[in-house]
């Protein structure tokens, strides 16, 4: 099964109306999206703890790394840079951390509270190849917007 974003989105905008706690939000979002497709073998939010340092927070699937300097991996690239990445062959991007060994591509988001401040990065395992689209990024990334913006 693939993930029905639209419906996705309504499900996320219905359970967290009125929320502004990040961490709430945070372990909604894991479970709504991980729960959404099969190619999610691990769904789950680093925080934002301190300068340069993420540390990890509500997450479905297996262990995760506990702390990720934004120097390394690719959800270190996606806190540094403040930009999506979208990983195809984890193994061919320089730097990776293998939290998980079944971990073959990777697609990880910034989030921004609603001042436009990083809170954390949102990153989603496959234990699939290529399995990540830009269409996926793209509605992710709407979700995420529009969930933490309340988040000051």
């Amino acid at each position: 099964m693939l993930a029905d974003y639209e419906n996705l989105a309504k499900t996320i905008a219905a359970l967290t109306e009125g929320e502004d706690d990040a961490v709430s939000l945070m372990a909604t979002v894991a479970c709504e999206v991980h729960h959404s497709d099969d190619r999610f073998d691990w769904t789950g939010f680093y925080r934002v703890t301190a300068p340069g340092l993420l540390k990890i927070g509500p997450y479905q699937g297996g262990h995760g790394c506990l702390v990720i300097p934004f120097a390394r991996g690719v959800c270190g690239a996606a806190a540094r840079t403040e930009q999506v990445q979208l990983v195809p062959d984890v193994e061919a991007f320089e730097g990776h951390i293998a939290c998980a060994s079944s971990t073959r591509s990777e697609l990880v988001l910034p989030v921004f509270g609603g001042h436009g401040q990083l809170l954390g990065v949102f990153d989603i395992d496959s234990d699939q190849p290529d399995a990540f689209s830009q269409t996926d990024a793209e509605a992710l990334a709407d979700i995420l917007a529009h969930t933490f913006s309340a988040v000051k």
